[in-house]
């Protein structure tokens, strides 16, 4: 059995503490602020977890200074960030792995000046952390190989699916790809050529059933790498390509348009708008189960 601690009792530390726990590990959860740490402890022993809650390190020091993985996920700041897992250095023993949760900060980056940096590393956990299997994995320049294949056994035991990079490119995979391509949906929007809803229910009933199946390139071998190239040459112009943040974007962030932390975005958030999400995450574990039936060829 695995000790684990996840430092940051938010969404994302939350959810990574429920992964972990249903696997069977014992767990330790850090956070600063009192209330956010008893709410979080709470609703996970809510469920039947017992995590053990801590405001500081040197709390944990005497027996969780020895645990085997430390997982950061407090908010996305760089200098927060830094210090935090800093601070994780100096405390916890060097034998002890440090892994980051951040969706796009470059390794190299968060391990500046770490006096054990070749047991840093970046996981980047994707929400629903405890439903969503993929987990990134990043090295930085001087982290050990087999940091690395730690992390990725300890997640794989656990029922992740650890997809391990070669290089330290910010925003990884799944950001780069998913910013290219809400890049082309804001250009679209911008030339009047679809609202919202009919981006979106485009993008969910061609590309999303199918991705959830099968990925891009494997999808390109299936339609013939030439037919892929005979399209790429007269589309690939008129694709957009700006270096900064789309205008329409900041406007709505600007008008205070934040989505449905705000009650609107690209759509007005009310009881119904909320209840398609909670179904949305109900019927997640279906369609994972799926993709993982795909996966294995006796079934398709």
């Amino acid at each position: 059995m695995t000790r684990l601690v996840v430092v940051g009792a938010g969404i994302m530390g939350t959810r990574i503490c429920r992964h972990f726990l249903r696997a069977g590990h014992r767990l330790a959860l850090l956070d600063p602020s009192p209330e956010a740490l008893a709410k979080a402890v709470g609703n996970l022993r809510a469920e039947g977890f017992d995590p053990v809650g801590a405001a500081r390190p040197e709390v944990l020091a005497p027996i969780w200074g020895a645990a085997d993985l430390v997982i950061e996920a407090v908010p996305e700041d760089l200098d927060l960030k830094r210090a935090v897992i800093a601070e994780l250095d100096r405390v916890f023993r060097p034998e002890t792995l440090i892994a980051s949760n951040t969706s796009g900060l470059r390794s190299a980056d968060l391990a500046e000046g770490l006096r054990h940096p070749g047991r840093f590393l970046i996981a980047h956990f994707f929400n629903p952390a405890d439903l969503v299997p993929a987990v990134e994995l990043v090295p930085g320049p001087a982290t050990r190989p087999e940091t690395l294949e730690r992390v990725a056994a300890l997640l794989t035991a656990s029922g992740k699916k650890p997809a391990v990079l070669k290089a330290d490119v910010p925003g990884f995979i799944a950001n780069r790809l998913q910013h290219a391509m809400l890049r082309e949906c804001f250009h679209l929007l911008e030339q009047g050529v679809a609202d919202a809803e009919t981006i979106d229910r485009v993008t969910r009933y061609s590309l999303g059933v199918r991705l959830a199946l099968i990925g891009p390139l494997l999808q390109r071998d299936l339609n013939g790498l030439d037919t892929h190239l005979s399209i790429a040459r007269y589309l690939y112009p008129a694709l957009d390509a700006r270096q900064t943040p789309p205008e329409g974007l900041a406007e709505k962030v600007r008008a205070g348009h934040l989505g449905r932390k705000s009650g609107r975005g690209f759509y007005d958030w009310d009881s119904g708008r909320d209840a398609q999400l909670d179904a949305v995450e109900r019927l997640l574990p279906e369609v994972i189960a799926l993709a993982d039936r795909a996966d294995r060829t006796e079934d398709i």
